[in-house]
């Protein structure tokens, strides 16, 4: 376990948020676009609020859980991986930020329990959970073991189901939260090769809206976000068979995508700021699809 790091501190937010800033001006001229999003949020946005982000040592994850940080807010990260889950917390705490890892198995239920009582032991409270973790496997649903398939449902639905249950008995009892569930566009959409992954992200859409529908008199809002093609590792995975090169890959999703160009991490995390913050306050059951309009299609 990593050791409490320095709480926030008006100055650690600035420091944070200005490295993150610098760091996408120093890139292309539609990630420049990224930093003027930042803008949105205050620095003090999350302020004494706790995030829990499953699946936070890379990705989409580790953006989300540097992005509230950045906004304020305490911050718990959950993988497996305990280098690349120390590099996010190196990250996060060199910039002033104030973060916990805690390393376990999201599939396991009492990982589960232990994950959300740690959260309100070190820090006081569950306020945010954003349920990122996941994996994909693709292929025709006639050549998938039965392992892949237990392996898909478990990380990709049970988890959310163990963690949703987790934090709802400490939400209701705060009588406030908000939790975010990361799916995929192949939630709305038939896309080949991938019926196996569609059906649990699918699930998660619904499940979302029941369990919205059921906390709605709680004080707690409950929506998934629907990503499209985001530049992260798996994307990597999910078009390895169409283009041999990252640059060939970016370039065959550019092509896919309406709006010409491949997602960033930063698109999903500031979605996922908007719909826990106060300005998402009319916002439940929803699904947001941010994938560059390969939905509307």
């Amino acid at each position: 376990m990593i050791p409490y790091g320095p709480h926030y501190s008006t100055q650690g937010q600035i420091s944070i948020r200005l490295g993150i800033v610098l760091a996408l001006k120093n890139r292309d001229s539609t990630e420049k676009g990224l930093a003027a999003m930042d803008n949105f949020f205050s620095i003090d946005a999350f302020s004494g609020q706790t995030t829990l982000v499953t699946g936070g040592t890379s990705g989409i994850g580790r953006r989300t859980a540097i992005e509230f940080a950045a906004h304020g807010a305490n911050v718990v990260i959950s993988g497996r991986n305990q280098s690349r889950g120390n590099a996010v917390v190196d990250e996060i705490r060199s910039q002033g930020g104030n973060v916990e890892l805690i390393l376990g198995e999201i599939t396991d239920s009492t990982f589960c329990d232990y994950l959300v009582a740690q959260t309100v032991e070190r820090l006081g409270s569950l306020d945010i959970l954003v349920n990122n973790a996941g994996i994909a496997f693709h292929g025709p649903i006639d050549l998938m073991s039965n392992d892949d398939w237990h392996r898909l449902l478990d990380t990709n639905l049970s988890s959310v189901f163990f963690m949703s249950r987790a934090a709802l008995r400490v939400m209701k009892k705060q009588r406030k939260g908000s939790i975010i569930n990361i799916a995929s566009e192949a939630a709305l959409r038939g896309i080949a090769n991938t019926a196996a992954y569609s059906a649990t992200k699918g699930a998660i859409v619904t499940m979302t809206q029941v369990m919205a529908l059921d906390c709605a008199n709680e004080g707690i809002r409950i929506n998934t976000i629907c990503p499209g093609d985001i530049d992260t590792p798996m994307m990597d995975y999910a078009w390895h068979d169409r283009a041999n090169s990252r640059k060939a890959i970016r370039d065959s999703v550019k092509n896919h995508v309406p709006l010409a160009m491949v997602g960033h991490p930063c698109d999903i995390a500031f979605s996922a700021m908007y719909l826990a913050s106060d300005a998402a306050r009319f916002v439940t059951g929803a699904s947001l699809p941010i994938d560059g309009g390969t939905t509307a299609r």
